[in-house]
C-alpha cells in the first residue's frame, strides 16, 4: 500500500495571473504558501477476489471493471494518463472540504500521480510532479484551474511562482527572517464560509472578462513584488502586508460578478470592523475560505463576530506532496 500526503494552500498576491489564457501573453506571478492541511491518498493493487477490478472510495464508492467507467474525473484521468491497467483500490481522505478555495482538486490530482508513481516504485521530481499534474488538468481534463495550484501542492513551502509565456515556471522560495516569517503567521486567520462552488464555474467568467481587466490584472501581478518587499524589506511594517490584501481583494472581487456575493461582502466588512486590516476570499471566488490578516490582540474579537464561521488554525507547510507510507504488497 502506498499513502501520499499533499498539502493545500493559500495564496496571497497575484490570483487571475495564473491562467494559462493570461500568462502565455504577459507572464504572471503569485505568491502563495503551502498548509499544515493535506489531502491523503492511499492506493493499492485490488487482490484478486471481487467481482470488479477497480474501487475508488471518497464522497462516493466506486466499483468498476474498465477506467472509462470510472466517475471521479482526476482518478480516471490520472490512471488513463499513466496506464494504470492492473486492478486498483483507492481511497481519499482531506482535513478540509472540497471546492474551499484552497487548491483541492490540484492537490488531489498531484497527490494522485504521486501514489501511482510510487506504486510502480518510480520516484518522481517536484518539477515533474507538477508538470504532470498541469498536463493532466488543463490537457487532459480541460478544466480552467490556476497553474499555482498543481505547483505549490507538489513543492510544498511559501514560495513565488514565476510563470512564463512559454509554460516554464520559477517557484522560488521566499526569504525573510524568522521572526518575521512567524509574525505573519500570527497575524492570519482562517474561516470557512459555508459555502461550496465549482471554481472552474467561476475561472470561466474571469477569464471571460480578461481583455477587459487588463489594468486590474497588471496591478495585481505587481503586488507580488511589492508583497515580497514588505517581507524581506527591514522597515517596511508587516501592517502593509495586510493593508495590501485588501487592495488587492477589491481588485479581484472586481474580475468578474462571480466572484463576491452579498454573503460573502458582509463577513468580509464584519471582520473589517472588528479589526482586520485587510483580507479576501480564496481561490477563484464565489465561496470557501476566507483569509484575514489581523493583529493578534484584534483577533479574539473577530472571532466573536464571525463565531457563526469555522475558524481553521493553520500553519505553513515546507514539505510538498510526499509519501508517507510505502507498504509492498503480494498482488502486485
Amino acid at each position: 500500500m502506498i499513502i501520499s500526503r499533499t498539502p493545500f494552500r493559500i495564496s496571497f498576491f497575484g490570483g487571475g495571473t495564473d491562467y494559462p489564457d493570461w500568462y502565455r501573453q504577459h507572464g504572471g506571478a503569485v505568491l502563495s504558501t503551502a498548509i499544515d492541511k493535506y489531502c491523503y491518498i492511499s492506493v493499492r493493487h485490488l487482490p484478486p477476489f471481487f467481482g470488479y477490478k477497480h474501487r475508488i472510495v471518497y464522497s462516493k464508492v466506486e466499483s468498476v471493471n474498465e477506467l472509462s467507467e470510472i466517475q471521479h474525473p482526476s482518478v480516471r484521468a490520472v490512471l488513463q494518463t499513466l496506464g494504470a491497467d492492473k486492478g486498483l483500490e483507492i481511497h481519499h481522505d482531506g482535513d478540509l472540504p472540497a471546492r474551499s478555495g484552497l487548491g483541492t482538486s490540484s492537490t488531489f490530482t498531484v497527490g494522485m500521480v504521486n501514489a501511482i508513481k510510487a506504486l510502480r516504485g518510480e520516484i518522481i521530481s517536484k518539477s515533474d510532479l507538477a508538470k504532470s499534474a498541469l498536463h493532466i488538468e488543463h490537457q487532459v481534463l480541460k478544466e480552467c484551474v490556476g497553474t499555482q495550484d498543481s505547483i505549490i501542492a507538489a513543492y510544498g513551502g511559501f514560495r513565488k511562482i514565476q510563470l512564463n509565456p512559454d509554460d516554464t515556471f520559477e517557484a522560488t522560495p521566499v526569504v525573510m527572517k524568522a521572526d518575521k516569517l512567524q509574525q505573519l503567521q500570527d497575524n492570519l486567520m482562517l474561516f470557512f464560509t459555508g459555502f461550496s462552488r465549482y471554481a472552474a464555474e467561476v475561472a470561466k467568467a474571469q477569464i471571460a472578462n480578461m481583455e477587459k481587466k487588463k489594468q486590474e490584472l497588471k496591478r495585481m501581478l505587481e503586488m507580488v513584488d511589492q508583497a515580497l518587499s514588505i517581507l524581506s524589506g527591514k522597515t517596511a511594517k508587516l501592517d502593509e502586508f495586510g493593508k495590501l490584501l485588501h487592495e488587492t481583494w477589491q481588485y479581484k472581487r472586481s474580475l468578474a460578478d462571480a466572484v463576491s456575493t452579498p454573503a460573502i461582502d458582509e463577513i468580509y466588512q464584519a471582520a473589517r470592523d472588528s479589526g482586520a486590516l485587510g483580507g479576501k476570499l480564496l481561490g477563484a471566488g464565489g465561496g470557501g475560505f476566507m483569509l484575514f490578516f489581523a493583529k493578534p490582540e484584534d483577533q479574539p474579537r473577530i472571532k466573536e463576530k464571525l463565531k457563526h464561521l469555522i475558524h481553521v488554525t493553520f500553519r505553513f507547510e515546507t514539505g510538498g506532496s510526499k509519501i508517507v507510507l510505502y507498504e509492498s504488497d503480494n498482488f502486485s
